[in-house]
């Protein structure tokens, strides 16, 4: 027996947006970025961004669906999704012709991690402030 499991902490990059399948199981779609900040050999400061595109299902994908928005702060663990095609993360090109990848995620668990203020409203970190 074989497992794998992503654990991923990022920002959503858009609203979510949630359909049914045939079958009538609710799925809810969000694309989150992670970025990590490092030095290179000569001591520069460079950013690194990763996009993941996350589908979660059934309440799961309902309660994603009514409280999550573009910015919000996720912690989504699940299992990474090959593409077809390529057996690994999906390639495309961008519209000014540079290559791009994305990763594909079915989410097991959806953690929210915006705190709330006083308005009721989610607090975002900018990512640059995450202590990890």
């Amino acid at each position: 027996m074989s497992y794998q499991s992503t654990l991923i902490v990022g920002f959503l990059g858009r609203d979510p947006e949630m359909d049914y399948t045939a079958s009538g199981q609710a799925r809810t779609r969000f694309s989150v970025a992670t970025n990590r900040k490092f030095k290179n050999a000569a001591g520069e400061e460079l950013k690194e961004t990763a996009w993941f595109n996350v589908t979660a299902w059934g309440k799961q994908a309902e309660a994603c669906n009514a409280y999550l928005h573009k910015g919000s702060l996720v912690l989504v663990e699940g299992r990474l999704v090959p593409d077809p095609e390529t057996g690994g993360p999906h390639i495309w090109t961008r519209q000014g012709g540079s290559p791009a990848a994305s990763f594909e995620i079915s989410a097991e668990t959806v953690r929210f991690l915006n705190t709330r203020n006083g308005n009721g409203e989610a607090d975002a970190t900018p990512a640059e402030e995450i202590p990890f």
